[in-house]
């Protein structure tokens, strides 16, 4: 099959089975992942907490929004490990 071409979910799936790499087929600019969709949230925090968020982000070489991600991810990850 030529690139760019298409081909049936079967035949992928018999190629890929096969060890083939398909990858020539894959339209990667429609590949979507389920709940990870980034969406916007504001929240309001007071002038320490901006001011300490931005010394921390600062110190570790990153963004004060990567770093409140980061610390927010890892939070839900100790809870959902203490449920557990």
């Amino acid at each position: 099959m030529k690139k760019n071409s298409t081909m049936t979910a079967k035949q992928s799936d018999e190629r890929f089975d096969r060890g083939e790499d398909i990858s020539a087929f894959v339209d990667t600019s429609t590949i979507k992942r389920p709940g990870l969709e980034p969406r916007r949230v504001n929240v309001d925090f007071p002038e320490w907490v901006i001011q300490s968020l931005d010394r921390e982000s600062k110190l570790i070489g990153v963004s004060r929004q990567s770093l409140i991600k980061l610390w927010i991810s890892e939070r839900l990850q100790e809870e959902r490990q203490a449920r557990s």
